[in-house]
């Protein structure tokens, strides 16, 4: 028996309204599933739960409970449960014909919020603002740009960096953003495109807002032979964390001066870091602060993200990767 077929035969014993922990703790009581292997047995649970909402599966629907948690039940028993609200979502396209919903690039300002956090400035690349019309650019282009520099106050150690090499006192990232990865096939496809897209830089990652948690092991793997990380982004930027980390690698001038001379966006991110880094100490502060402004904005407090998630239509009380459990 499979998980999802646990699920199921879980919701048909109950004949009734269950949420994911009393489904996870039912299969548990009539062994119908081992999940010795699972690292997190209910947040899979949860997971595949969303799955049949989302992919249209007609045999389960959900309610909304006053805590905004989601209990699910088989169809075939709606009309013996007294269900004044009932929420059905049939297909994936009529969820969002009926449900605003945010874009890939309300991300961004999040993703910003988080890496400033982390002392990283980051820049979005616009795609559609490259020349030329070639389809096979589209896997060249990192979503974001981020360069963490490494500040030295010693003046001793800033004039040692005059006689040696810089390119040790900073680090360039790429970042290929998704909505969400919900099956083998999308992890394959997002982990590949952001192979591709950060070839050039110092370190790759794949940010995700929602990730099935089914597929750590499978990420986990990707990410060991690939080197690419993977950030798993919250609505609470503060709260999102690397998963599973990039692999350094060197600088790949060749590809970096390709994205200068298509993507005004990049060349403009590059010449300002190179500004930045050849800096006289009378200049760098300015210089920073040009750099700042030039990168994308970043969301400082609670009420910020709150009033910008609600605007964008991003939900705000979901732990990513649990699919509205």
């Amino acid at each position: 028996m499979t998980i999802k077929e646990a699920i199921l035969q879980s919701l048909e014993d109950i004949k009734g309204i269950a949420n994911y922990m009393e489904i996870y703790d039912h299969i548990i009581k009539k062994s119908y599933y081992d999940f010795k292997d699972a690292k997190t047995p209910t947040a899979t649970i949860s997971a595949l739960l969303g799955d049949f909402i989302r992919l249209g599966d007609s045999r389960v629907r959900r309610i909304k409970g006053k805590g905004g948690t989601f209990s699910y039940y088989l169809t075939k028993y709606e009309k013996d449960i007294d269900i004044e609200d009932v929420v059905t979502l049939t297909t994936e396209i009529k969820s969002r014909k009926k449900e605003k919903s945010y874009q890939e690039r309300d991300l961004h300002l999040l993703l910003s919020s988080y890496l400033k956090n982390q002392h990283i400035y980051a820049k979005t690349i616009y795609h559609e603002k490259s020349t030329g019309n070639d389809n096979h650019q589209k896997w060249v282009h990192p979503d974001m740009v981020g360069i963490d520099i490494l500040k030295l106050q010693s003046k001793s150690t800033q004039n040692l960096l005059k006689v040696i090499d810089k390119a040790d006192t900073f680090k360039i990232s790429s970042y290929e953003i998704k909505k969400e990865i919900n099956t083998d096939y999308e992890l394959k496809k997002t982990f590949f495109q952001a192979v591709s897209n950060s070839s050039w830089a110092n370190y790759g990652y794949l940010v995700a807002f929602e990730i099935n948690d089914s597929l750590n092991d499978e990420m986990e793997r990707l990410s060991h032979s690939f080197g690419i990380g993977v950030i798993e982004l919250k609505a609470n930027p503060f709260e999102s964390k690397i998963l599973f980390p990039s692999t350094y690698k060197e600088l790949d001038f060749k590809t970096i001066d390709k994205l200068c001379k298509i993507n005004r966006d990049f060349d403009k991110f590059i010449e300002q870091v190179e500004k930045l880094l050849t800096a006289t100490e009378r200049y760098v502060k300015s210089t920073e602060r040009e750099l700042v402004d030039f990168c994308d904005k970043y969301l400082t407090n609670d009420t910020e993200i709150e009033k910008y998630c609600l605007e964008k239509n991003i939900p705000i009380d979901k732990a990513a990767g649990n699919n509205g459990s």
